[in-house]
């Protein structure tokens, strides 16, 4: 495979892709957190999903292991495992292609359908967690501040969603580390969402992907 798409988007974007034996080897690195499910992994320049697509891979066959004789949970914890990978690419082609890779491996794990309420919420929760914007300014295509969904699960097939401003998470994180004594402090003392949600279910998540449609893809 090219690691390259052309000489100009090299030039103009310093685009050049990771092999695979490279995403794998530094995937390794932090092999625990690759196979946790709820563990939360956010890559900068993703590209068409080089690395996330590997990480909700590691993040299914942790899913199968644990919940594969179970198909409810296999199903919930899938679309939790998708929740927690988060992605910001600059090039319109790439976060679509992105996306589009990642609903496919999503779906041909659970062998699912479009036509099904989890294949929306899926294509849905992509459309918020993978975004074509700026991750050098922190802005979107149109100047505004990235926002990203923080998705948590409440168990009975319900998930939670707040939504944070990405630069606002980055200022906090690094005061903390220069204030060590934050540390005591507890996250919702620090940590404040844009935006509160009431519980979802994987229907209302589905029900957003029609309302929104292409709006949602940010």
């Amino acid at each position: 495979m090219s690691l390259i798409k052309s000489r100009k988007r090299v030039a103009d974007h310093g685009e050049v892709f990771t092999p695979a034996w490279l995403v794998e080897a530094m995937l390794d690195l932090v092999k625990g957190e690759t196979e946790r499910i709820d563990s939360r992994f956010l890559e900068p320049a993703c590209g068409s999903g080089h690395f996330l697509t590997q990480v909700l891979r590691r993040k299914l066959a942790a899913v199968e292991l644990k919940y594969g004789k179970s198909g409810f949970a296999k199903r919930h914890h899938a679309l939790l495992a998708l929740m927690c990978t988060y992605g910001i690419e600059l090039l319109t082609d790439n976060i679509d292609e992105c996306r589009a890779n990642m609903l496919e491996i999503f779906a041909d794990y659970l062998n699912i359908e479009e036509a099904v309420d989890l294949y929306r919420a899926a294509s849905y929760v992509l459309s918020q967690n993978l975004v074509h914007c700026d991750a050098l300014k922190m802005r979107t295509w149109n100047d505004q501040p990235i926002i990203f969904a923080e998705w948590g699960t409440l168990g009975k097939g319900k998930f939670q969603r707040r939504d944070f401003r990405l630069d606002v998470l980055t200022k906090v994180s690094s005061f903390m580390e220069q204030n060590p004594l934050l540390a005591c402090l507890g996250k919702h003392e620090i940590f404040k969402p844009v935006k509160d949600y009431p519980p979802m279910t994987m229907s209302d998540l589905a029900a957003m992907q029609e309302s929104t449609g292409e709006e949602g893809r940010a």
